[in-house]
Order: C-alpha cells, then sequence, then structure tokens
C-alpha cells in the first residue's frame, strides 16, 4: 500500500521514540491531525492477559470528564413511569413495542440501548440484530438498569465501553483532534487509569504491554507503558 505523502511527512514528525510523557504525546497528535475534519482519537494498548480465560477478561465502562466529543443517540426500551424519566433526562427515542417492532425490521439508527430489566424478555430476541451491531442492553455495561435517567445522563456525558479482543488488545475513542491538549490529557488518564484499575488478579507478568494514541488519518504516536503507569499512579 502506497502512503501519501501527507502521511509520510506526518509519521517522519512522529517518529519511533516512545514517548513517556502524555502532556508531549498529545502535542505530537494534535500536530500531526491535519485532515480536513475534525478526526477521532483513539487509545490503543496491549495486554498481558489471555481473554479466553474467564478470569481473565478485561471489560467495563468509564465515563470521560470531557466526553467524545460524539452526540450520542440513545433509545430507552421501557414502559409506565420510566419513559418521562427517560425523555427528562435526554433520551432521544422513548418507548417498548413499537421500537422492539422497528429494531426487528431492521432500524438501528442510534448508537446506545438502554433497557429496564421487564423488557429483556423481549430485547433478548433480538440478539441477531443487536449483537453484531455492538447494541444489546447488558447489566454490566449499566444498559440494563431501572435507573434508566442516571444511564441516559452518563451516555450523553460521554460514557465509553471497552472489551479486550482475542488477542489481548484494547481500542477506545477518547475524544475528537479538536479538543484542547488538557481535555485530551484527562480523558486519556480517566481511560488509562479505569484499564489499570480493573487489571485481573490472574494477569501474570507485565499487564500493560504497549499503548499507542492516533488520530483517524494521523500515525500512532508510541508511549512508554512502564513511565506513564508511574506517573498516572504518582
Amino acid at each position: 500500500m502506497k502512503l501519501g505523502k501527507r502521511f509520510r511527512n506526518a509519521t517522519e514528525a512522529v517518529g519511533a521514540e516512545r514517548l513517556s510523557d502524555l502532556g508531549s504525546a498529545v502535542a505530537k497528535l494534535k500536530s500531526t491531525a491535519t485532515a480536513k475534519f475534525d478526526e477521532t482519537v483513539e487509545v490503543a494498548m496491549r495486554l498481558g492477559v489471555d481473554p479466553r480465560h474467564a478470569d481473565q477478561q478485561v471489560r467495563g465502562t468509564v465515563v470521560l470528564p470531557h466526553g467524545t466529543g460524539k452526540k450520542v443517540r440513545v433509545l430507552v426500551l421501557t414502559k409506565g413511569e420510566k419513559e418521562r424519566e427517560a425523555k427528562d433526562a435526554g433520551a432521544d427515542f422513548v418507548g417498548s413495542d413499537e421500537y422492539i417492532k422497528k429494531l426487528n425490521e431492521g432500524w438501528t439508527d442510534v448508537d446506545t440501548i438502554i433497557a429496564t430489566p421487564d423488557m429483556m424478555g423481549e430485547v433478548g430476541k433480538l440478539g441477531r440484530v443487536l449483537g453484531p451491531r455492538g447494541l444489546m442492553p447488558n447489566p454490566r455495561s449499566g444498559t440494563v438498569t431501572m435507573d434508566v435517567a442516571k444511564a441516559v445522563r452518563e451516555m450523553k456525558a460521554g460514557k465509553i465501553e471497552y472489551r479486550v479482543d482475542k488477542a489481548g488488545n484494547l481500542h477506545a475513542p477518547v475524544g475528537k483532534a479538536s479538543f484542547g491538549n488538557e481535555q485530551l490529557q484527562q480523558n486519556m488518564e480517566t481511560f488509562l487509569r479505569e484499564v489499570i484499575r480493573v487489571r485481573p488478579p490472574s494477569a501474570k507478568g507485565q499487564y500493560v504491554r504497549s499503548i499507542t494514541i492516533s488520530s483517524t488519518m494521523g500515525p500512532a504516536v508510541r508511549l512508554d507503558p512502564v513511565a506513564i503507569q508511574s506517573s498516572l499512579k504518582a
């Protein structure tokens, strides 16, 4: 694959050095995010876990202090008084049977689906539609709950879900290139601290093997995992 001149220049500017300071890494990333649209910034990590074992799964949610920069469309599947709670909290779509029918017909014009436990009997039947799109409500991610107002507010505020893949890698969006340096750094610190906090007790050896940050069209900026972990504990 032939790389464009812009990307080659950005790669040269980034270099191969592993940076030990998150602030410097963010500044370098922003200097190479030169696309004509507002690029998404992601953190990628390689973890020393074996996801084939249930006790080494790394999965959870975290609310980023400055959000992701993306407008999140939230559907709440519920009935009765919970519908009013969801609407007051800012949900984009609220209902029950009518949305179950739309979803079953293939409508998925939402980013997150929250459901109350009493709706899961019907929602569970939509696994073939929602599962592949990552939209299936799950108690572990806080999207199956009676406190729909809190769940909606967290999603709108920038709550993200992370999950290690079968190769031990973890990816998550942490903002936009248009964010200020401090905003991006604080979002990254929040995410990295959370991943470090949920280290499985059964994980042996070095837990965080590598960390890189990148924008949608930019090269990866490599971080020193040992130094970054030490700075986050300080």
